[in-house]
């Protein structure tokens, strides 16, 4: 059984599904099992449900974490329900903050604005830009969806609008260029830009 729960650089990670609408070219899960120290696998047989998400939370010890993040070997937005749900029950239980890693793509694969529904949890969104324009990131991200690329910089900016920290992040393998480009397309929707190193 893959772990639910996983530790990385002092973060308690949430390892919630293995669906993801994307196929990104450098994708860390195409290449190794785990990620950290504290994972055997992150790859689910069975998507685990919110009885086992709660029951992995609380057999965690959250003494020195402050941060509970939803980042695993899929895109947590696709279990958004059990998201929401586990989360909820964190931030009450452990008293953590909340941060979702995404792709930005879930109102495409919802087919409507969901946005609400994180807010009333969440306290950061960290979403993957990936590359400056839609061409690039098209072939980068190779998404399931047309138009993928205005929905997640529409997401994104919707998601400035209600959650406190919303934040664009790319890998450090883009050319600099393109890091250069990405920076101000961030700071043109008034959001910040992380590099984040690829490892």
């Amino acid at each position: 059984m893959a772990d639910i729960l996983y530790t990385y650089k002092n973060q308690v990670y949430v390892n919630l599904t293995n669906k993801c609408d994307c196929a990104c070219t450098f994708c860390i899960r195409s290449h190794q099992d785990s990620v950290g120290n504290s994972a055997d696998t992150l790859w689910h047989k069975t998507d685990p449900t919110l009885e086992e998400v709660i029951a992995a939370l609380d057999a965690f010890d959250f003494t020195g974490y402050d941060e509970l993040v939803y980042c695993g070997y899929g895109e947590p937005t696709c279990a958004l329900d059990i998201l929401i749900r586990s989360a909820e029950y964190a931030k009450e239980k452990y008293g953590v903050k909340i941060r979702v890693n995404t792709n930005g793509l879930a109102n495409l694969y919802y087919g409507r604005d969901v946005i609400p529904e994180l807010a009333t949890v969440v306290d950061c969104v960290s979403i993957s830009l990936n590359a400056p324009t839609a061409e690039e990131y098209t072939a980068v991200t190779r998404p399931k969806f047309d138009h993928a690329f205005e929905g997640m910089l529409e997401f994104a900016a919707e998601c400035a609008k209600k959650i406190p920290d919303v934040r664009f992040t790319v890998v450090d393998v883009l050319p600099e260029k393109d890091i250069e480009a990405s920076r101000k397309l961030a700071e043109s929707m008034g959001i910040g830009l992380r590099v984040r190193r690829y490892a």
